[in-house]
């Protein structure tokens, strides 16, 4: 397992997971877990399937020995390194906590898309009614006009100051001191997202950051499930696209992981939560079920997407369109992306 470096700033894991969002799925310490190579090889800086050796197998069993909640130091982009040790196939989990934290129960979130106005440097943050009423103290609204100081700590654990005052005709809640400030350093634009959250063991208030994710103007995208690529209309080519976005490691970087976990050496990974990716570290038993489901073309899917706001999760239904177990190339006999499911909106 790497040392921690500079840029790894340990996250308290109820906040990572809120500033994260609901749709994310960390398998827990003692589980057992597939590592896909093939996935992994989407988050690199370039994809070809050229660069790792043919001998590595499509999905490899591991057990989940430990894992960091983290965020990027420059970007407060939120991030875990999981460090996973190949198993054989006869063992079993061990896990002993809960299998995932209920961060509903330990912490109150609000999320915002920032808008032009919100992310002008000499603006302010016009604060929803619902953020201002469950996150934050309440105002003094016999006051003239109501108003309050808050403290704030970001992911890092700084401190920001804003000055929170209801206002304007009509009325409304807004951050107005120490918003810019925020906003520059953090170097936030509009359709960046920010995360407001309150402890409910202590009242501490904390903000995170959601970093905008620029898509193609393309029909075909990525889902949270492994399993799947998903199309918004019947056109589009079933083939994988690679390169779709920059990654954060290059092709070399994830070739060297997947040959350790080929091997049964130890290896970490470092997964940063996207709605456009599906997660390369999936539990075992989601897979097994999946794998043992008689998919065919016109079967009937449900997927849960998390609003933009977190406040809750919407259900799509979709339709298989093609089932495709690749029969040549590194990939021989992989599952990953196996189904094309054409979403009906």
């Amino acid at each position: 397992m790497q040392a921690p470096t500079a840029a790894d700033r340990e996250v308290d894991p109820i906040v990572w997971r809120a500033i994260a969002g609901k749709s994310v799925q960390i398998p827990p310490v003692g589980s057992r877990v597939y590592y896909f190579p093939q996935g992994h090889a989407e988050h690199a800086t370039f994809t070809s399937p050229g660069v790792l050796s043919p001998s590595i197998p499509a999905f490899i069993l591991c057990r989940v020995l430990s894992v960091r909640f983290l965020a990027e130091s420059d970007t407060d982009e939120a991030f875990a390194k999981i460090f996973l040790h190949p198993i054989s196939p006869s063992e079993v989990d061990e896990v002993t906590v809960s299998e995932e934290e209920e961060v509903e129960d330990k912490i109150v979130s609000f999320v915002k898309i920032l808008t032009p106005s919100d992310a002008n440097n000499g603006g302010g943050f016009s604060m929803p009614r619902f953020c201002a009423d469950s996150i934050f103290p309440r105002l003094n609204f016999e006051a003239e006009p109501p108003v309050q100081n808050l403290s704030i700590r970001d992911i890092k654990g700084c401190v920001w100051e804003f000055r929170h005052i209801y206002r304007g005709t009509p009325r409304r809640h807004l951050l107005t001191t120490g918003w810019s400030k925020f906003v520059n350093s953090k170097q936030l634009v509009a359709g960046d997202s920010a995360v407001f959250m309150r402890k409910t063991a202590n009242d501490q208030l904390y903000v995170g950051v959601r970093r905008a994710i620029k898509r193609n103007d393309n029909t075909q995208k990525w889902t949270s499930s492994f399993l799947m690529r998903e199309h918004i209309n019947s056109g589009g080519s079933p083939e994988v696209s690679w390169g779709i976005r920059k990654g954060r490691m290059t092709m070399e970087a994830v070739a060297a992981v997947a040959e350790m976990a080929a091997r049964g050496v130890p290896f970490e990974v470092s997964c940063y939560p996207r709605d456009d990716w599906a997660d390369f570290v999936v539990k075992a038993q989601m897979v097994e079920m999946a794998l043992n489901m008689p998919w065919t073309v016109g079967t009937r899917v449900k997927m849960a997407v998390e609003t933009e706001d977190s406040s809750r999760t919407a259900c799509f239904q979709g339709t298989v369109s093609s089932v495709i177990l690749t029969e040549n190339g590194p990939w021989r006999g992989s599952p990953w992306r196996m189904l094309q499911v054409i979403m009906i909106l």
